[in-house]
């Protein structure tokens, strides 16, 4: 359902008639449940809500709103794409564009760990909540779960995250985590990406809330990945993350990884919307070939 045929348009009617966001979001075509029987593609724009505006080489190649609604609308509208992941803004950007109709929606919850920040493990809650996720007719929530046994603002992260799988499952809606292992090291967080410390964190994330019935992880690529992926029976999404200078290796090891049983697709943001080469429909299609799903 189209409200704005243009992105301008979505400004104008968000000055003169707000509550079109609401209608239009309880309005649009949801996602056919019978879609989770099939390995998904999941388009992923949250970053610019925690002040991460870098992609493709370019430090503000997020930060422009309307460049990248331009291309999150030519991601979405590639066959094979099922679903968006992102904040209330920029999913109200797209539901008003007519871009999310029948894609599974998932809403991002934690942005307060900006990049930096002396708080940035102390992950706040300041986006989606459950409540909005529900009355905004959308999928589920993301939860971004960065654990520093160094660092005390990990304990607030990890209860939030409990308070939101238990806030999403009495919903049952579904609550996908993305977790890390993470450390500090001259001011800067960084990600440990080793099989070992992906497995301890899983099962970290696995634990959280009353229930696990609705909880979905969405990790990293890592070497080992069918021993690390042995770490949890919980249905898992891959992310892309900032991807490198050879393409090429980046798609095989996705491939190589989708061919994990309980990985049950691709959860891809910059390396999508700002390829090495420009061209945001080619990678989005390669991507989804990579699913093996056949003609869609």
């Amino acid at each position: 359902m189209t409200i704005a045929p243009d992105i301008a348009s979505v400004v104008t009617t968000r000055l003169t008639d707000p509550g079109a966001i609401r209608r239009a979001a309880q309005d649009r075509p949801k996602f056919e449940r019978s879609g989770f029987s099939r390995p998904l593609f999941i388009l992923a724009a949250d970053h610019p809500a925690r002040g991460a505006i870098a992609a493709g080489g370019n430090a503000t190649a997020m930060g422009d709103r309307h460049e990248l609604l331009a291309r999150c609308v030519e991601a979405l509208a590639r066959p094979g794409v099922d679903g968006f992941l992102g904040t209330p803004d920029i999913v109200e950007d797209l539901i008003l564009l007519g871009a999310l109709d029948g894609k599974l929606v998932l809403g991002s919850m934690n942005r307060g760990g900006i990049p930096g920040a002396s708080f940035e493990l102390d992950d706040r809650f300041g986006s989606y909540d459950a409540r909005g996720i529900a009355e905004g007719g959308l999928d589920g929530g993301k939860i971004l779960l960065r654990v520093d046994p160094a660092d005390a603002g990990t304990a607030e992260t990890l209860i939030g995250t409990a308070n939101a799988v238990n806030e999403l499952a009495e919903r049952e809606l579904l609550a996908l985590i993305e977790p890390f292992m993470s450390v500090r090291e001259n001011g800067k967080v960084r990600n440990i990406l080793t099989p070992d410390a992906q497995m301890k964190v899983n099962n970290i994330s696995a634990g959280l809330g009353r229930t696990s019935a609705y909880t979905w992880l969405k990790v990293p690529v890592v070497d080992e990945m069918e021993r690390m992926m042995a770490s949890t029976t919980m249905p898992t999404l891959l992310l892309g993350g900032e991807g490198g200078a050879d393409v090429d290796a980046m798609y095989a090891s996705w491939q190589k990884a989708l061919e994990i049983p309980h990985v049950r697709g691709l959860i891809i943001g910059r390396t999508m919307l700002f390829p090495q080469n420009g061209d945001v429909a080619g990678a989005v299609d390669t991507a989804v070939s990579l699913l093996g799903r056949g003609a869609q």
